[in-house]
């Protein structure tokens, strides 16, 4: 969320990035948040004016009175009473208008970076770099269900009778394997100075709104009914929570964290949720990474925290490549993204395995996440990125460590997460 001065300061500027994120509809929210905020600070000062007026009667009320004119003192407490109603009209139309300037700010986009390229959708987000050769090799990749089937790993039949599509059994190789890469990227996160936390799975609304835009919410969270509860859709959301009104000390940053949980997503306006496979799912696993930290910091822990997930990918040979997201693509808290996808030999092309964001300060704001500066406090910078999120990132695993006899080669940094196990064996081969 912006500083409502900034906006009254730079609406130009602001129209301007609504229109690169072409959300033109928003385009008159501007004028009228501008036009809210001025008439609430009017109402604002005639409210503070009233109560001034207000305790400088009650002043001289009590001075007539102490001097025996009651007369003079009842007709001033009419005044008073007078005024309170006016005062009460006033608080009530404050509030009112408040909230609509809220409701209001909380729609308008963050402002992008200059360096976003422009575009519509996820269709026109930009190469930057790849990492690792892809390899197609001669041989044929089943798709990842049969590959799971062929270690007895997966059963999606019964998760279907037990909640539907979009749920999955893993079992044997295949769900130790599972756990294997959470723990695998979990310890790589700690040795890069990262603290691990397990936080919780459900968060209140306030959190929510503070964490993401309305359009998201609505997409993504599952409501806990007759609760104040969401389900979360990723870790970050919880974790950024954590500092909700707090003031950390400069000294303490920046703060550095690494969490596992469970994630519970509606896919909402999802091109369908797959039968067959596990990649766009209902609930899943992952490893993710917060930091709060200075401002002007920021910029250097984007860099940073992609990059982890580039080389943790590379551990465990898996060929990825990374995307800056166009402005069209980017969630309306974002400044800037940039997605990890990894090689898929089956499809011979790349697919998103992560997403890394700087929100900078859009979080901070709407959770009150402060800094305890020399000179005072001032709104913290935010930012997250996936580490892993399985079972989609095992659709990566194995099509690339899958060899010819429909083994897969486990890399030598899982294999400690595997009981040394170098390779599975397939039980169910075809």
């Amino acid at each position: 969320m912006l500083d409502i001065r900034f906006v009254r300061e730079n609406p130009d500027k602001v129209k301007e990035n609504i229109k690169k994120k072409f959300q033109d509809e928003k385009l008159p929210l501007v004028d009228e948040v501008i036009a809210a905020d001025a008439e609430k600070r009017e109402v604002q000062k005639k409210a503070d004016d009233l109560r001034a007026n207000r305790n400088r009667l009650s002043k001289e009320i009590g001075s007539l009175m102490a001097q025996g004119k009651k007369e003079e003192g009842m007709a001033l407490r009419e005044q008073v009473k007078a005024q309170a109603d006016e005062l009460e009209a006033l608080s009530k139309k404050e509030s009112e208008l408040s909230a609509r300037v809220t409701e209001i700010m909380m729609t308008i986009p963050n402002i992008i970076d200059d360096d976003v390229p422009i575009g519509r959708d996820d269709s026109e987000n930009v190469e930057l770099q790849k990492f690792g050769e892809p390899v197609v090799p001669d041989y044929e990749i089943p798709y990842h269900t049969e590959i799971m089937e062929s270690f007895g790993g997966i059963d999606l039949d019964a998760a279907g009778r037990v909640a539907g599509n979009g749920f999955y059994y893993l079992m044997g190789d295949i769900a130790r394997l599972h756990s294997a890469v959470l723990a695998y990227a979990r310890d790589f996160m700690i040795n890069k100075g990262f603290t691990y936390c397990v936080p919780p799975f459900m968060i209140r609304s306030a959190v929510v709104n503070g964490v993401m835009s309305f359009a998201e919410m609505d997409a993504m969270m599952y409501k806990i009914e007759g609760e104040d509860l969401y389900l979360i859709g990723t870790s970050e959301h919880s974790m950024i929570g954590k500092f909700i009104d707090t003031a950390t000390p400069e000294s303490e940053l920046p703060k550095t964290l690494t969490s596992y949980s469970p994630c519970f997503r509606k896919e909402k306006g999802a091109h369908g949720i797959e039968e067959r496979g596990v990649y766009r799912i209902h609930q899943f696993e992952k490893q993710e990474m917060i930091v709060v930290c200075k401002p002007e910091e920021s910029r250097e822990w984007f860099n940073k925290l992609w990059s982890y997930t580039v080389e943790l990918f590379r551990t465990l040979d898996i060929p990825v490549r990374t995307l800056e997201c166009c402005s069209g693509d980017l969630a309306d808290l974002k400044v800037k993204s940039i997605d990890v996808e990894a090689w898929s030999p089956r499809q011979k092309k790349y697919f998103e395995v992560g997403s890394c964001s700087n929100l900078t300060d859009a979080q901070a704001r709407r959770l009150r996440i402060k800094i305890k500066g020399e000179n005072g406090s001032y709104l913290a910078h935010t930012l997250n990125n996936t580490v892993v999120a399985p079972p989609r990132m095992l659709i990566a695993f194995l099509e690339n460590n899958l060899q010819a006899d429909g083994s897969v080669l486990i890399p030598a940094a899982l294999q400690p997460y595997m009981g040394g196990t170098k390779a599975l064996v397939p039980k169910n081969k075809k």
